[in-house]
């Protein structure tokens, strides 16, 4: 078995706590032993009983005061959005009308406590990179400079050969990797959040990624959430051709636990099975809801470290030079906290309900017609899509948010089924989609109609 000690000690120099440190200590162990972390298909069958969203809503009040004093609302936003070109928080991008996600997100919270007389407390899990910005941006707004911040931690990256701490000196930020949302847990105990909560009388949490737009706190799901008492709960949506590599839901033999199996953790002989969306129908959204008392009892049982999975990535220390040392970087996944709770369920929602941001394409068509902001600062799909949002393409020349401001206005997508760009386009104020179009390095689109 290989030495922990290194790690502990450049963990507490660079001043992580025992919450983080007996996580990545769980993980190092399980790696050293030659624990793969592998969920074969034979061990699992597939999730069919999930309770439907239409259904939930329908048989609980949409707002309920009481309720939501006993909330809190936590967004994921350690994210700088590298893959779009991005050296800030993803959050702080313009979604529409020179509003950010992170202004959206304080609207709907400042509305929430307006429109009910309830304070709903609202966290912010950051990182390292993106607490300063995060924190500016926010003293601007209708939060103010209230207290909302919970630092994500960093762990060490693993020397492949040696087993050790990475040294890279040409950079030591490289030496740190980010442990994956399921660090939400290690960061809840170790800022002491978890118990400041609960001593607010704080009993409820919904937890989402900041750049999910589609999910708000919903009435419905909350009150349905705390009647049925279970620990946990996930939303769930279903797969499509284009979730086939995502993470799905699926029920464990040996216990009929509900577990998440991410595409890491399956055998390279099942990849078939996990992408088959006809049998594992369902996948995470990342919206996730938390019984705290529950989760306080599951981790005061498990020593503070709750035993998720965990995911072994082969890397090299610095990304972008793939001759230099090999490591191995650890983490872990938040929903995958549904195998550690006894009665942790799921539900099935809407496609609305997971909206991401993930490309420039995703963005493009949020700041298009065929999106609106409510009046309680959500932003969803205008209705006459029916839920159905537009198909949008775009080149490896639109990669990068700033090469977005080359393709000139947005054009109309409200009647659009799909439209693809490549190469050099700009589109007039005045063009609208209309069913499918596609432009080929056609340099200035004038005003009109376009599609067929």
């Amino acid at each position: 078995m290989s030495d922990f000690t290194p790690f502990r000690e450049k963990m507490v120099a660079a001043g992580l706590g025992e919450s983080a440190i007996g996580a990545f200590e769980r993980g190092f162990t399980l790696l050293s032993a030659g624990e793969k972390g592998l969920l074969g298909e034979e061990s699992i069958h597939p999730a069919t009983d999930v309770p439907n969203y239409l259904m939930v809503a329908s048989e609980h009040p949409e707002w309920n005061a009481e309720l939501l004093a006993q909330t809190a609302v936590i967004k994921l936003n350690g994210g700088l959005g590298t893959g779009m070109g991005l050296q800030k928080a993803k959050s702080l991008l313009e979604v529409k009308s020179g509003e950010t996600f992170l202004d959206l997100i304080a609207e709907q919270i400042a509305h929430l406590r307006q429109s009910t007389g309830a304070k709903v407390r609202f966290l912010l899990m950051n990182s390292f990179s993106t607490s300063e910005d995060t924190l500016a941006a926010l003293a601007d707004g209708p939060l103010g400079d209230e207290e909302v911040e919970m630092l994500q931690n960093k762990v060490p990256k693993i020397d492949a050969s040696t087993m050790k701490p990475v040294e890279w000196p040409a950079d030591p930020d490289h030496e740190w990797c980010p442990p994956g949302h399921g660090d939400l847990y290690p960061a809840l105990v170790g800022s002491g959040w978890l118990d400041r909560l609960l001593e607010a009388g704080v009993k409820y949490a919904f937890v989402s990624n900041s750049d999910n737009l589609g999910a708000t706190l919903d009435g419905g799901l909350l009150s349905w959430f705390a009647e049925s008492q279970a620990p946990f709960a996930m939303e769930v949506t279903r797969r499509t051709e284009a979730d086939k590599k995502g993470g799905h839901l699926a029920l464990r033999t040996s216990d009929e636990r509900l577990v998440l199996r991410e595409v890491a953790q399956c055998p390279d002989a099942d990849l078939d099975f996990f992408q088959d969306i006809s049998r594992h129908r369902f996948f995470n959204t990342n919206n996730l809801w938390l019984n705290l008392p529950a989760l306080k009892e599951a981790l005061d049982a498990s020593n503070g470290v709750l035993p998720l999975p965990v995911i072994q990535n082969a890397k090299t220390v610095d990304p972008r030079d793939k001759t230099s040392t090999a490591v191995w970087q650890l983490e872990t996944a938040m929903g995958a906290a549904i195998e550690c709770f006894d009665g942790a369920t799921a539900v099935e929602v809407p496609r609305s309900r997971f909206a991401p941001v993930k490309t420039t394409a995703d963005l493009f068509a949020l700041r298009s017609d065929a999106y609106e902001k409510r009046a309680d600062g959500s932003v969803g799909l205008v209705g006459v899509r029916a839920g159905k949002p537009p198909v949008v393409k775009l080149s490896d020349e639109y990669k990068l948010v700033d090469s977005l401001a080359e393709l000139g206005a947005v054009p109309s997508l409200i009647e659009a089924e799909s439209l693809v760009i490549k190469g050099r386009v700009h589109f007039a104020e005045g063009v609208v989609i209309k069913g499918n179009a596609e432009f080929d390095n056609c340099g200035e689109v004038a005003p009109g109609t376009y599609g067929s």
